[in-house]
């Protein structure tokens, strides 16, 4: 038998969540840890209680649903993403796998089923780190990517700490992140928007996500020579955003060549002195690649430093200095747990296909300590981290009705 979610239950806790930091423009701000981060947890701890799950949050402000099985020695399967959003973000970012993952618990209760194995919903702090870094904070502490000691002191651009924050809102627990009852998490499952245009491209409802680019994230600065944009000949000049502007489309290149999981982008960019009429001496800007495998991501490395060292090689007064801050390893997702996926989707009646994710979710680093798998619905126009970020109440309820049935398999 396959059982479906109320669809008009989901999306209205969707749109009762949404209200919380609503935005003029129907978007959603709600910073991780913040008085309105407050709101939106209670509201979902209420919804939890409500439903009979119990509720513990651990060091880092994590929070975990629990619907008890039949076997109180199996391992529970998971579900779960994060409620925190970008300052100009929307309704479903992560929202929806929460929400997902409640209204699978809820239907289970609606019909009288039993699992064999406990079934959880969590709730990951900062998974946006729009506020506070890194990024994907709670699943980085629980499964111990990085410790408590080092996330608890960060601050945000006003000087609040993480410890300082959660204390204020009420969501610093007394769990130890990675403490589950009965052991590790025997899965995970994440739904989540696209964030992408390919399923709406292809006219198809239902994303199975076989893993996860991996990123390097780059700082680079050039530096050149400061000079009067008058009196100076063009052959005479030590130029720093020409050379940057050679780069940007070199970077540009790499993921071309690396086609079609490459990716590459220069997001942000600083020009000094910044002023009309002297030429650029210092230009510092960001370089993220991603690929998915890592012998890909190697060899963009290789190709960036390659193509510095032959820039700053014509101009003996111009340096170009390439430090990597970032790695995510490329993350390939559980065989099994993609199989329930697709499975799920299948016996369901809907169109499916492989989608890999070229954002960090919450699920990769969960990959890292239990199998997991993530199911993908489409978003209009492919835009997410945007205030007009947009689904239909038919796609985030197909999507639900597949991780509701994806996880039955297993918690059978």
């Amino acid at each position: 038998m396959t059982l479906h979610i109320d669809s008009n239950r989901l999306w209205q806790s969707l749109m009762q969540l949404a209200e919380i930091g609503a935005t003029a423009k129907g978007g959603v701000c709600r910073l991780a840890l913040t008085e309105l981060d407050r709101q939106g947890r209670d509201l979902f701890v209420g919804w939890c209680r409500d439903a009979g799950l119990e509720v513990r949050v651990d060091a880092i402000g994590n929070i975990f649903a629990r619907r008890e099985g039949r076997d109180p020695t199996r391992r529970a399967i998971a579900m779960g993403s994060h409620i925190d959003t970008q300052p100009t973000g929307g309704k479903f970012d992560g929202n929806f796998g929460v929400l997902a993952g409640l209204e699978v618990l809820r239907t289970l209760n609606d019909h009288g089923i039993e699992t064999e194995a406990p079934l959880e919903v969590v709730v990951w702090t900062n998974e946006e780190g729009s506020r506070f870094v890194p990024v994907m904070m709670g699943s980085g502490v629980f499964t111990g990517a990085f410790g408590l000691d080092h996330v608890l002191p960060q601050k945000d651009v006003d000087g609040f700490t993480v410890a300082g924050e959660l204390d204020r809102i009420g969501y610093a627990g007394p769990q130890a992140p990675g403490e589950v009852p009965g052991g590790m998490f025997a899965a995970y499952f994440e739904a989540h928007i696209e964030q992408g245009p390919v399923l709406e491209a292809h006219q198809l409802p239902i994303g199975v996500v076989p893993g996860a680019l991996g990123q390097r994230w780059y700082d680079m600065t050039v530096t050149g020579m400061e000079a009067h944009a008058g009196p100076t000949p063009m052959n005479q000049r030590h130029d720093a955003l020409l050379a940057a502007s050679q780069l940007v489309q070199t970077v540009n290149r790499i993921a071309l060549d690396h086609a079609p999981h490459g990716r590459a982008t220069v997001g942000f960019m600083q020009v000094s002195p910044n002023s009309r009429n002297t030429i650029p001496g210092t230009v510092k800007f960001s370089v993220d690649f991603r690929a998915l495998d890592d012998d890909a991501l190697a060899a963009m490395d290789a190709a960036l430093r390659d193509a510095c060292a032959s820039l700053a090689a014509t101009d003996e007064r111009l340096a170009i200095e390439v430090e990597q801050v970032v790695y995510f390893p490329p993350c390939r997702f559980d065989p099994a747990c993609i199989a329930s996926v697709r499975q799920a989707a299948e016996e369901l009646g809907l169109g499916n296909m492989e989608v890999v994710s070229g954002a960090g979710h919450d699920a990769v680093y969960l990959a890292d300590v239990t199998p997991t798998a993530m199911i993908f619905v489409p978003c209009k126009d492919g835009i997410s981290h945007n205030e007009i970020e947009d689904a239909s109440q038919e796609h985030v309820a197909a999507g639900a009705d597949v991780l509701l049935n994806a996880v039955l398999r297993q918690a059978r």
